[in-house]
């Protein structure tokens, strides 16, 4: 075999070498299809900031990484998404206070009177006390935050007004599916009834439940101001919602797709926290015109007896954080 065939055998190894090399190292071409699905409507803040993740991802990837985002409990209902995730049958979802089925840190996110304001919240979830939360969801839930949202305060709607916890004896309240929001409102003098978001219209409308208690984001965009009268203004609740992955999905991604999705989330947020401080105001005058009442609260009252019944049923192990968070400056 002459010289030449030698020289242009092994150039052909070379190039061919070098292609392998490059196939192993080069980031994956593979489009990467997402499902994220959440409770609030078209017209919710969550699904605008949803969007917003899904366009940033587009982008960041070059259009390789497509988040689907389906609204309204189309995917489900929250604790079913949360398991769809664990099953990897969907990827993203918003939740809270409702992973307290599994963690009972979990309870934080929506605990009444604990937040004071939103610069509180702020110091709790991205101080140490929101690093060990979080580590405990991707350990012990298997869903990884990938930005968070912190949420109006929470009030009362009703079709009389409710200055008092006397005043509430009796009514049948519609609440999550969360143990510390069912036994709160039980000691406060209500019935407690947990209900899917997506069922509390009707239930309002065929006097199923009497009353339901929400920021003015999800009492507006639900149109609860047409089944319901007033807003008693209880602010019991200044909370957060994480918006999670599922964590065996996000490991199995390369590093770039990673940073990618972690880009987007912390974009999705800033955009969040952007639109929420502008639209509070905005919110509270749309519920007005709509007809809605708002009624000032005896909320000491309220908060002295929240305070007793909440200690008294949070499990041991998470009593400390509970008052670390109280007195938290």
């Amino acid at each position: 075999m002459s010289n030449n065939s030698f020289s242009i055998i092994s150039l052909y190894f070379v190039i061919l070498q070098v292609c392998m090399l490059t196939a192993c190292t080069a980031p994956s071409s593979e489009k990467i299809v997402l499902k994220f699905g959440h409770m609030g409507n078209e017209q919710h803040i969550w699904h605008r900031s949803a969007m917003h993740f899904a366009q940033k991802a587009d982008s960041l990837s070059n259009g390789r990484i497509e988040v689907r985002v389906y609204p309204a409990e189309q995917l489900g209902k929250e604790l079913d998404m949360i398991r769809s995730i664990k099953a990897g049958i969907a990827d993203f979802t918003i939740t809270g206070e409702s992973l307290q089925n599994w963690i009972p840190e979990a309870s934080f996110c929506g605990m009444p009177y604990l937040i004071r304001d939103l610069d509180h919240l702020s110091k709790v979830v991205d101080g140490d006390i929101g690093a060990g939360i979080v580590e405990e969801m991707i350990e012990k839930i298997g869903v990884r935050p990938v930005g968070y949202f912190a949420r109006g305060a929470r009030h009362l709607t009703s079709n009389r007004p409710i200055k008092t916890p006397e005043e509430l004896k009796g009514i049948i309240l519609r609440v999550p599916n969360v143990p510390i929001s069912v036994q709160t409102w039980q000691g406060l003098g209500a019935k407690p009834t947990p209900m899917a978001f997506s069922e509390v219209f009707t239930a309002l409308q065929q006097g199923t439940v009497e009353a339901q208690e929400n920021p003015f984001s999800l009492i507006h965009s639900a149109g609860f101001y047409e089944v319901q009268k007033y807003v008693n203004l209880t602010g019991h609740v200044i909370g957060w919602v994480y918006v999670v992955m599922g964590e065996e999905k996000f490991k199995s991604l390369d590093v770039e797709d990673q940073e990618i999705i972690l880009t987007a989330g912390r974009l999705m947020q800033e955009y969040y926290t952007r639109v929420f401080l502008q639209q509070e105001e905005y919110l509270q005058n749309q519920l007005k015109n709509h007809g809605m009442e708002f009624v000032e609260v005896d909320k000491a009252a309220f908060q002295k007896q929240a305070d007793e019944i909440v200690k008294g049923s949070l499990p041991e192990s998470i009593l400390p954080l509970y008052q670390a968070i109280k007195v938290l400056k």
